[in-house]
């Protein structure tokens, strides 16, 4: 039986260390495939823990796996270190103020992330060293979840294939158990090369590369009305062609992407879109070319998995809160264009399941002090994560924790900067908690693992896993990154 004191009392002895490893990678605030400083600051620490490392894997070079013990169940505890571009924000900060011009942030809170994933592995090591209990505890480091999906590179390399069992978690601001599925995606560059020309004194010899890019995003507006009410298609124009109005742009390009509840329908998406590009470039006497830059399928949940972690996290219980960072979070609250109402509309629909005691609770909470109970029905998040093709090839569950103030919207300066703050610190130590006993009862008990085996083979049915990147795709990853990593 575990011993739940020793593993908790090891995570509250290195609490601060851990808060401290955290807003390190806070600052280094790292984007999709360039965490040199995070990756290299968790493998620094993993080794000193003694943890056998492997890196620069599946085309990433901060892609890296810590491992600990010979023989056992298998266990993966995943975390993600990566920052979003353009969301440079001070902590501690009641109003938008940058660090840096244009730089970036932790907008979703993976500095908590990684390190309340790696602090639950370093933990579950020093027990099973401790007590001689085999087992194998790995720590997957996993880069480029904001627009990169380095989990799917990770599960196409065979990286995940003698795995058991695969956990996470993510920063949120209710607690929870997140065994919901979410969309797959598709994200894909469309640029398009056309004629320079002197717009006013020739413009009849120009073929206009921004032109196709806008009459494409016009196609794509009136295609959203002929595809499923669960899909979602959004873009970005990332070259215009240059800021000068008076010459025909050449080049331009947009970047697309694209979800749906399965990884077909999000390719029959993807696939009539590329025919509204071609369409477009027909119209401007354009060339289109379609680069592929990274897909992520759709999450398969686990309830074997999801219950161990539901009673574990009651156990455990939520953190308390003081006064100040009460305090700070209504002031905080008042600069969401929704408010706390945005919470509250999330769940409402489950008031039949959650109770109207809980709804209240959430409606005049300023920080969720509470476990939601494990009777939300299954359904599809709108969002999308790479841990989706984890969970086709390994029983998957993940947890949620309160890291921030209700309401708090997500990919925003509020998010970033709280996330180096006391109340994201609680929900990020709690989450190793709830994580590390869940490892260990998996380890102790493989007649759980069987069953969320089982679990996994009747949810697939006839469904075969196939890597929705093709072979021939490697990572986006910039090639200062690899000389870096040496």
């Amino acid at each position: 039986m575990v011993n739940s004191e020793e593993i908790l009392q090891w995570i509250d002895n290195n609490q601060q260390k851990l808060i401290n490893l955290s807003d390190k990678i806070w600052e280094f605030a790292e984007i999709r495939f360039e965490e040199v400083k995070s990756a290299k600051l968790q493998i620094e620490v993993l080794k000193e823990e003694g943890f056998e490392i492997s890196q620069g894997l599946a085309d990433m070079p901060t892609a890296f796996i810590g491992s600990y013990g010979k023989e056992g169940p298998i266990i993966a505890i995943m975390g993600e270190y990566d920052a979003l571009a353009g969301l440079s924000q001070e902590a501690n900060k009641l109003e938008k103020s940058p660090i840096e011009f244009d730089g970036h942030g932790h907008g979703c809170g993976h500095n908590l992330l990684g390190v309340g994933s790696l602090a639950a592995a370093i933990a579950v090591k020093h027990y099973l060293e401790t007590n001689k209990i085999p087992g194998i505890v790995r720590y997957y480091g996993c880069p480029g979840e904001e627009g990169g999906s380095g989990k799917t590179y990770m599960v196409r390399a065979g990286l995940f294939d003698d795995v058991d069992i695969a956990l996470c978690w993510h920063p949120f601001s209710t607690n929870f158990i997140f065994n919901l599925s979410s969309l797959a995606n598709i994200q894909v560059f469309f640029r398009f090369t056309g004629r320079s020309a002197h717009a006013a004194g020739a413009p009849h010899l120009g073929r206009s590369a921004l032109d196709a890019v806008e009459l494409m995003n016009v196609g794509v507006n009136y295609l959203r009305e002929h595809i499923i009410t669960q899909a979602r298609i959004h873009y970005a124009v990332t070259n215009t062609g240059g800021n000068a109005p008076n010459v025909v742009q050449a080049n331009a390009e947009v970047l697309y992407l694209i979800r749906a509840p399965t990884m077909p329908q999000t390719q029959e998406i993807y696939e009539r879109v590329i025919k509204i590009a071609k369409g477009a470039a027909l119209m401007t006497e354009t060339e289109v070319e379609v680069v592929f830059d990274k897909a992520a399928s759709d999450l398969i949940p686990n309830n074997v998995i999801g219950n161990v972690l539901y009673e574990r996290f009651k156990e455990i219980g939520v953190p308390q809160y003081t006064e100040q960072e009460l305090e700070f979070g209504k002031k905080l609250q008042a600069t969401f264009s929704e408010g706390v109402r945005s919470e509250v509309n999330r769940f409402g629909m489950f008031e039949k399941q959650l109770g109207t005691e809980m709804i209240e609770r959430m409606r005049s909470s300023v920080i969720f002090d509470a476990l939601l109970p494990n009777t939300l029905p299954e359904f599809t998040l709108p969002g999308s994560t790479d841990v989706g093709d984890v969970s086709w090839v390994v029983p998957t569950s993940q947890v949620g924790t309160a890291c921030v103030v209700l309401g708090t919207p997500g990919h925003s300066w509020q998010e970033v900067t709280q996330s180096a703050m006391s109340i994201s610190h609680k929900g990020m130590i709690l989450a190793a908690k709830v994580l590390a006993l869940a490892t260990m009862d998996f380890i102790e008990k493989p007649e759980l693992i069987e069953e969320a085996k089982a679990e996994l083979k009747k949810r697939l049915g006839s469904n075969q896993y196939k890597s929705p990147i093709a072979p021939e795709i490697k990572p986006n990853v910039p090639d200062w990154v690899f000389d870096a990593m040496k």
